[in-house]
């Protein structure tokens, strides 16, 4: 079974072996693809923290009718498959999805463009985040916030002061799942996004035209892909057992 997890791998970074590994790492569409993964999955784990981080004190914290349901929801992309996910997005904020009208009054096309590779990956990442921020503030002892109300805090100091000093490793956790995610999101993207280079080309598009184009260049991104899930998997571990 361990050979299953480890094989494939070890067999993607010996086959990268070769004199040609740095001119294919380097090349000019292996640096496009890097910057803009890097690019569209550093601003969708900063959306995600911005418009994540409130909803999941929400869901933690207030009393919801539904709240269970609710859940539910924000998690199913988690477990969605990439290609539902992007149909779904396609069908929505397409030119003739259900919101592309109304979006065209407002001269904004999403489809095939940058913005759609960061709501693609949106969609298919933050609720990692989410999901982890709303089992922080979930372990926070009542007694804690029950003693700052008897201070006289608020509830913007409550969460400022107690909720997340005490919820920081596990608000990093989800940011760096998040940003993995993000990283390699493909089917989500491919469908919702395409595949242009320069504008929604990621790392995983690169390494799939690759595989018709040119093998490596697919093997030194996947080489570049597996080390910093690694490093970042590494981290995400580390926090884990600090807290």
């Amino acid at each position: 079974m361990l050979g299953l997890f480890l094989l494939p791998l070890f067999t993607v970074l010996l086959r990268s072996i070769n004199p040609e590994f740095f001119n294919n790492a380097f090349s000019e569409q292996a640096i496009n693809a890097l910057k803009l993964s890097l690019v569209t999955s550093s601003v969708t784990t900063v959306c995600a923290i911005l418009f994540g981080t409130p909803l999941a004190y929400i869901l933690a914290n207030w009393k919801l009718k539904y709240k269970s349901w609710l859940e539910l929801l924000i998690d199913l992309p988690i477990v969605l498959p990439p290609s539902v996910a992007g149909l779904a997005l396609l069908i929505t904020f397409g030119r003739r999805g259900l919101l592309g009208s109304t979006l065209e009054i407002f001269e904004i096309s999403l489809p095939f463009t940058t913005a759609a590779v960061v709501v693609a990956q949106m969609f298919v990442a933050a609720p990692l985040y989410i999901r982890s921020a709303r089992v922080g503030f979930t372990g926070i002892d009542k007694q804690l916030e029950e003693a700052a109300n008897v201070e006289g805090a608020n509830r913007w100091q409550l969460f400022r002061e107690v909720m997340l000093p005490l919820t920081r490793k596990t608000l990093l956790s989800g940011a760096i799942l998040t940003w993995t995610r993000a990283l390699g999101e493909f089917g989500a993207t491919i469908l919702f996004a395409g595949n242009l280079e320069g504008v929604t080309q990621t790392m995983p598009m690169a390494i799939y035209l690759g595989f018709e184009r040119n093998l490596g260049v697919a093997l030194a991104l996947s080489v570049v892909l597996i080390i910093v899930s690694f490093f970042l998997l590494m981290l995400t571990k580390k926090l884990e057992k600090e807290e």
